[in-house]
């Protein structure tokens, strides 16, 4: 990829509750060495992890509840209110659990709807966690995911035409302009958004997550595996880190920064 390629934001998405409904924002202020507000915020323990919400600590989504195993999460269409806390989660339109996840009581309702509801895939009792600013993220880092829309339109010609739902790869920033699979050669460099700038610092190597359809909850594709027998690798979308603030939006220009000459 030159300097000189850029790509424009279609769509922005945050997952306050791991594994659970992404949320559409028009436009979202980066803070340097954040991820988007509220983004990976809560996650579902699938069984005591170890975790101590005094003094967070990374662990693998395998401690979790998540769609690469729990595909059954897609089902369920929750929303997160920033102002009260609150969790609530339909199913074909129907409240099943409504709770403000700062509280005992409301974090008990939810995990008492999982309990009943999601036995056969628990190894334990399942338990709302949180830690201050910690995002439970699939990386041990606090970044901001990017999906290249036409790596997703490449995928789709692999797979015999077959339409890939964007949101199976549960990104945060979804842009086009880029060469198919280019974002994948950005490691290292910078982005630049309006005043933010983000640092490509890892490809992302796609799990089984993007295998189930986001709007039926059914697992219905092969998509790591069509990778790596097309392309050699299971990789599809960037992380990136914000090294400086801003606010971005959508139909907002990211450009690659030229580096500086020293």
């Amino acid at each position: 990829m030159t300097v000189s390629q850029t790509a424009e934001i279609t769509s922005l998405y945050r997952y306050p509750i791991k594994g659970l409904t992404p949320e559409p924002l028009p436009r979202v202020l980066l803070r340097t060495g954040q991820t988007l507000p509220a983004d990976r915020r809560y996650a579902i323990e699938n069984g005591p992890s170890g975790f101590d919400p005094e003094q967070p600590q990374w662990k693998p989504k395998i401690q979790f509840l998540m769609l690469a195993r729990n595909e059954r999460l897609a089902s369920l269409d929750s929303r997160f209110e920033d102002a009260t806390n609150r969790l609530t989660i339909r199913r074909d339109g129907q409240i099943v659990a409504s709770g403000d996840l700062e509280t005992s009581a409301g974090r008990a309702a939810i995990e008492e709807y999982f309990r009943e509801n999601f036995q056969p895939e628990l190894k334990g009792p399942p338990k709302i966690l949180s830690g201050r600013d910690h995002s439970f993220s699939d990386v041990a880092r606090k970044v901001v995911s990017i999906i290249n829309l036409g790596s997703v339109g490449a995928i789709e010609t692999m797979l015999g035409g077959t339409k890939v739902h964007p949101l199976r790869f549960r990104g945060n920033l979804y842009v086009k302009g880029w060469p198919a699979w280019s974002e994948l050669d950005l490691v290292g460099q910078t982005l630049a958004i309006g005043q933010a700038r983000l640092k490509v610092v890892k490809r992302i190597v796609r799990c089984p997550a993007v295998n189930v359809d986001p709007e039926t909850a059914v697992r219905d594709l092969e998509i790591p595996p069509t990778l790596s027998r097309n392309l050699g690798h299971m990789d599809c979308g960037i992380y990136a880190e914000v090294i400086a603030d801003g606010e971005i939006g959508l139909g907002d220009v990211v450009a690659v920064e030229e580096p500086r000459l020293v």
